[in-house]
């Protein structure tokens, strides 16, 4: 175990809390580049519904493989060091999806991308939890923030792309070369972190004891974020007879108000405990669910999607903040545990939506979403700090 000091002498806290916030705005870009492109894969490689599915979950496995072995190489290579070589590393991965020349190639690149975003994840949280110990006040929703609005600005550039028929290699190129260059350079900073090079434990391993619970608060956030971003468009319109051009309303209100309440997490943290933050924000998503499930309008359904935006928002901040200053497990260890808790809730909720519209209705998956969001509240204990 080394104990050194993580900062160096001069740093002061606005110039760290950019560089992470860089590091967390260059992981989001970049998935949002690629995401803003699925429907160009799927054509160029001819790709069925299935298919796509399909190559989509090696994404998502790529990144679920990646947690706990990232969580170790934090532990004994240090977070800063280890996300600065994810962030090099990722923009290559995302050309080497552009140039994939068939559907083979593109599944392993998929696996690398997603290997390489997921392991990011974890070791970029894992900074961010040393760099907000060292400032001494809360930072971790305002990084969370930064991901969010990288996100969306690498999937607007789609947009852009797309109207200038340019294929992704260009796009990915001419965009994702010089952001990632500009992210990076603001993100490298000099820093040591911690090291934990004894502990002999296994790579793959369950969380215990509190962490499970913290785990499965990130697991009901997550679920309900994956299952807006999938159903909300199809639930305005078939449940609540919203016109077409009505479809992404759902999704974009949604996404704007994590923005917002994520940027204004870190102050709302200060006020309150997190524990009583992550109790008012369940009974605030559960109550937007109930009123999509009660009043099934369009109006009434926006509403009531803002409300679960506002609720969500600070769960996964709260939880990999929690994770970070476990006193009975090493961050990398215990990050790379809630990880895998909540990406396994944005890889279920979708599906679980759809199992449960199908045996039953569209309302009832949503009147789900308002039990989970209540589980949050109830669990919000977990998020206490052990003595």
């Amino acid at each position: 175990m080394s104990s050194s000091l993580p900062a160096p002498a001069g740093l002061s806290r606005r110039r760290a809390w950019v560089a992470i916030s860089a590091m967390f705005a260059l992981n989001g870009a970049l998935f949002g580049l690629w995401a803003s492109r699925i429907p160009a894969f799927k054509a160029s490689h001819t790709l069925s519904h299935a298919e796509l599915g399909g190559l989509l979950l090696l994404l998502a496995g790529g990144a679920i493989c990646a947690f706990p072995l990232a969580g170790r190489l934090a532990d004994h290579y240090g977070a800063a060091r280890v996300t600065k070589t994810f962030a090099f590393v990722k923009i290559a991965a995302l050309l080497a999806l552009a140039l994939a020349p068939n559907v083979v190639t593109l599944a392993l690149a998929l696996f690398l991308f997603g290997a390489i975003h997921g392991g990011m994840d974890v070791t970029m949280n894992a900074w961010a939890a040393e760099v907000e110990r060292w400032a001494k006040h809360p930072q971790m929703s305002s990084y969370h923030a930064m991901w969010s609005l990288g996100a969306g600005l690498g999937a607007a550039t789609g947009f852009a792309a797309i109207s200038l028929n340019a294929s992704p290699e260009i796009h990915f190129t001419v965009v994702g070369l010089p952001l990632s260059a500009l992210l990076f350079a603001l993100g490298n900073i000099t820093w040591a972190s911690p090291l934990n090079r004894g502990s002999g434990a296994p790579i793959f391993s369950i969380p215990k004891g509190q962490l499970v619970l913290v785990g499965v608060l990130a697991l009901g956030a997550s679920m309900g974020e994956g299952a807006i971003a999938d159903w909300s468009a199809v639930y305005l319109v078939d449940i609540g007879g919203a016109p077409e051009n009505w479809a992404a309303m759902g999704y974009a209100v949604f996404s704007a108000t994590m923005v917002v309440m994520r940027l204004l997490g870190d102050m709302v943290t200060r006020v309150v405990s997190p524990q009583h933050a992550a109790r008012i924000s369940g009974l605030t998503a559960a109550f937007g669910a109930i009123l999509t499930v009660i009043f099934p309008t369009p109006p009434m359904m926006l509403t009531g999607f803002v409300l679960m935006g506002l609720g969500y928002a600070l769960i996964f901040p709260l939880a990999f903040s929690r994770a970070a200053n476990d006193p009975n497990e090493s961050p990398g260890k215990a990050l790379a545990g809630t990880a895998t808790f909540g990406y396994g809730g944005m890889l279920l909720g979708p599906p679980l939506m759809g199992f449960i519209a199908s045996a039953t209705s569209l309302r009832v998956s949503f009147a789900v979403l308002a039990g989970l969001a209540l589980m949050i509240a109830l669990l919000s204990n977990a998020l206490k700090k052990e003595a």
